[in-house]
């Protein structure tokens, strides 16, 4: 793809401290309107997808951060607004090469605001029939089982769990387990 001309409208990214970034965009957002940037600052966002995580047995689904350290900005690159942007605490610098931000390209985008739009977390287990795991979490923590049958679409592992000498079936869940 080709580099689109510095006055055009793009999307770039900006590298903060990690979890600092919702406080960059809070800050850069107040920093935009009272410095009248609103003509070249159009929009500041911090992607986020649902994932689901257990704690304290309980599943739970979550907005987690796809880019920990990464916020993106829908802007014009003027000497201005490269100065806005650039001097909002806790902001490290743009993503590109030499002193001016590389935009991302159309392809990129749509797949971060396609990711963004999923209303169901995806699961990706990567466990297979007959693999040796530990279970992490829950009343069987610390004990060994083998994996038996992976349902992907519910985020499940069948395991067999051996307890006094017999195999016993357990279903969790694939964050509840770990290879061995």
């Amino acid at each position: 793809m080709q580099r689109q001309p510095e006055t055009a409208r793009n999307w770039y990214v900006i590298h903060t401290y990690a979890g600092y970034e919702d406080q960059v965009a809070q800050n850069l957002r107040q920093r935009i309107e009272s410095l009248k940037q609103q003509e070249k600052i159009f929009q500041v966002l911090v992607p986020t997808e649902k994932q689901v995580e257990i704690k304290h047995g309980k599943r739970k689904t979550i907005d987690a951060k796809i880019f920990p350290g990464y916020v993106m900005v829908d802007m014009i690159v003027t000497d201005e607004s490269w100065y806005v942007v650039r001097n909002t605490p806790n902001v490290t610098g743009f993503i590109g090469f030499g002193s001016r931000p590389a935009p991302m390209s159309l392809t990129e985008v749509q797949a971060i605001f396609d990711r963004m739009q999923k209303d169901e977390p995806t699961y990706s287990i990567d466990f297979q029939v007959g693999e040796l795991v530990q279970i992490t979490d829950g009343a069987l923590k610390n004990f060994q089982a083998k994996v038996e049958e992976v349902d992907g679409e519910r985020g499940k592992v069948k395991v067999l769990v051996t307890m006094f000498g017999r195999e016993t079936p357990v279903t969790l869940d694939f964050l509840q387990l770990k290879r061995v």
